[in-house]
């Protein structure tokens, strides 16, 4: 991972998750929520991250989640609803 990567990650945990977790104890979150919640968040570190090259197919490729979780190494943003 860069550090411009790196730099946008830590954006990301300020901005974003402040914002999406304020006042998050007091929410009711339905299985439709956590869905969109998840989708969103996916969609922000697809979009930090980028693509990555497959060697073996030879081709670009956006991560899978598991992928995007391993790299980054933070809860997700449901987790941290339930936590806060």
């Amino acid at each position: 991972m860069s550090s411009g990567d790196s730099l946008k990650l830590r954006l990301r945990d300020t901005i974003t998750d402040k914002t999406l977790t304020y006042a998050s104890e007091t929410w009711i979150l339905t299985e439709r929520d956590r869905k969109q919640l998840s989708i969103f968040e996916t969609k922000v570190y697809r979009r930090i991250l980028g693509p990555v090259y497959d060697n073996e197919k030879e081709n670009w490729r956006i991560l899978t989640n598991k992928e995007i979780y391993a790299r980054v190494k933070k809860p997700t943003i449901i987790e941290t609803v339930r936590l806060g």
